[in-house]
């Protein structure tokens, strides 16, 4: 069994940057999948970035390229968001997921391909 959790969210102003992390525990998850997800209130919960278990794939949703960046230490057992120009739409409770399936190459985009959740992590985005 794996557990993750979350840790680097908080309050910020619109500009600014957060270094959000994913620490698994339970077994190591080198051979895994990663992915940030997240949820607003009354929203659905939306991807935001993957990591395949090489690092070689990353993929990102269109709302947060070029100011969001996923990163991965299997060393540590860790994953990271590296958030900057952070906007109020980014507002939101940040899960990390973990996928046991992926490949050298992929990394999921979908919620249910990712079997192992964390407690997530809140984001809040002042104007």
């Amino acid at each position: 069994q794996v557990q993750l959790e979350e840790s680097g969210g908080g309050l910020v102003q619109a500009g600014c940057s957060l270094r959000l992390s994913c620490a698994a525990s339970g077994r190591t998850v080198s051979s895994y999948a990663m992915g940030w997800f997240r949820q607003a209130p009354g929203k659905e919960r939306e991807f935001v970035a993957a990591i395949s278990w090489s690092g070689v794939s990353r993929r990102l949703a269109d709302s947060v390229k070029g100011r969001f960046t996923i990163s991965r230490d299997n060393a540590k057992n860790t994953v990271y968001l590296q958030m900057n120009s952070l906007k109020p739409e980014d507002t939101a409770v940040y899960y990390c997921a973990a996928d046991p399936d992926g490949s050298f190459w992929y990394a999921g985009t979908e919620l249910l391909e990712y079997d192992y959740w964390g407690q997530g992590t809140q984001v809040t985005v002042s104007s």
